[in-house]
């Protein structure tokens, strides 16, 4: 059944991220003291007096601004089209301004779905001042406080009774907030209905400016992210579900990293952290390099974390046919050289721009994936070191008999007469990587000692 959008928009800087924040039940949505913070369409699934909806925060809407301010402005009108309802928020200590009067405009075309939000509404006294937003033609405004709550309950109680009256059906009794159930994560959390199979997590990381975006851009099949010829324009992390082939893949564009030193105590910072938490929770990490400039120190830096996480992960060389002959053999060998410890990650040559290469992605996910989830029978495994003893013993050492104790990943544990040298475990590992087909997913063997009798 489709989901009900609500889409939040506005002009920069009247708070729509912190009404984000506070319907969602938690911090989502970058919140700084500056217009611009949020670029992207950030979607979440809420539920309301037990009424599911997808939340959409769009970019601050600025008519006339820069390149990059149409494009973020083009994502908003992209997300008003879609929704169900549209809440326009504005700023009730300013009133209105000619950006507001822009927009206002811009929704007059659909304006049975949209709900004036007037915001920083924090007592009584600012009610009076907050009827000027009336004039705008769009009805009467919702007064609210999205920093302390105020009236949120009443807007939301609003918005529901707008969608049931859509669906057809009578507006419900509504309900607050559950605070044990928004500790557990059922307001807000990006996670596929009960009872329906559950989508794989596919992180797209990097650092910035490599083409993370125009790669989600081109898998998710239409401009969902923001493309910018300037490093850093992705700031919060951007979910969308697509199904393909393999399955339902939730993508996820994260923001580009950076060095914590160059990311101070702003938007950067706050995007670098959000970008570690959707590597923390995704299944499956793409990590694009850019094949103009090679392996970057941050590079490095970043596939040490992807491999910390223990989750499978695709190389990416993206910018690929943009290289001749000699500087593709010149980057193929220092991917083996810099990136060694990922050795076992499959390394993909795409071009997110053309979309050369980028179809192999997908079969590739769902090898990955289900190599993740392998379970190996004990008596195949210890039937497979028996043959890789055999071939190559281990020095001064036997291995006497193994078991697999967990899947994701695939974790080993060995038990041998002694200490197995880390080149050893190395030669098992790639040993049964080829025996069990374990592609792109990262093995953990565990050495146990115990003497042979």
């Amino acid at each position: 059944m489709k989901r009900a959008v609500v889409v939040v928009a506005g002009r920069p800087n009247v708070g729509k991220s912190t009404l984000v924040n506070r319907i969602a039940g938690r911090q989502v949505a970058i919140v700084q003291e500056e217009p611009g913070v949020t670029r992207d369409r950030l979607e979440l699934r809420c539920d309301w007096a037990g009424h599911e909806f997808l939340l959409v925060d769009t970019g601050g809407v600025r008519p006339g601004g820069s390149s990059l301010d149409e494009k973020v402005s083009d994502q908003a009108r992209k997300a008003v089209s879609t929704a169900d309802v549209v809440l326009f928020v504005l700023d009730a200590t300013t009133g209105i301004t000619s950006e507001d009067a822009e927009v206002a405009e811009m929704l007059r075309r659909t304006a049975e779905k949209v709900v004036v939000v007037a915001n920083k509404v924090d007592s009584e006294r600012r009610e009076a001042e907050a009827w000027e937003l009336a004039g705008l033609g769009l009805g009467e405004p919702v007064m609210v406080s999205a920093l302390h709550g105020r009236g949120v309950g009443e807007l939301l109680d609003d918005v529901v009774a707008r969608l049931k009256e859509k669906e057809g059906a009578e507006p419900g009794t509504p309900r607050l907030h559950d605070p044990a159930a928004e500790a557990a994560g059922t307001v807000g959390e990006l996670e596929t209905a009960a009872g329906a199979p559950a989508a794989i997590a596919v992180a797209v990381i990097g650092r910035p400016n490599v083409g993370k975006s125009t790669l989600f851009n081109r898998l998710a099949g239409e401009d969902r992210s923001l493309v910018h010829d300037l490093p850093g324009t992705t700031r919060d992390a951007v979910d969308t579900i697509i199904e393909t082939e393999a399955g339902t893949l939730r993508l996820v564009d994260t923001a580009g990293m950076r060095r914590r030193a160059r990311s101070g105590d702003g938007p950067e910072y706050y995007s670098l952290v959000r970008s570690l938490r959707a590597l923390d929770r995704s299944d499956i990490a793409l990590l694009v390099l850019d094949a103009t400039e090679g392996v970057t120190h941050q590079d490095q830096r970043l596939a040490e974390r992807i491999d910390a996480s223990g989750s499978p992960v695709l190389l990416l060389l993206n910018k690929w046919d943009l290289l001749d002959t000699q500087q593709r053999l010149e980057v193929n060998e220092e991917v083996k050289d810099q990136l060694a410890w990922l050795g076992y990650a499959p390394l993909v040559r795409v071009s997110a721009l053309t979309g050369l290469g980028v179809h192999r992605l997908i079969p590739l996910v769902a090898e990955a994936i289900a190599a993740y989830h392998r379970r190996i029978p004990t008596a195949r495994l210890n039937e497979a070191l028996r043959a890789a003893q055999s071939a190559h013993p281990a020095p001064g050492a036997r291995i006497l008999y193994a078991v697999q104790g967990a899947i994701e990943p695939p974790t080993l544990t060995l038990f041998a007469t002694r200490r197995l040298p880390p080149p050893y475990l190395r030669y098992l590992e790639r040993y049964l990587r080829e025996r069990f087909q374990l592609g792109a997913t990262p093995i953990d063997m565990r050495v146990r000692v115990r003497p042979g009798r």
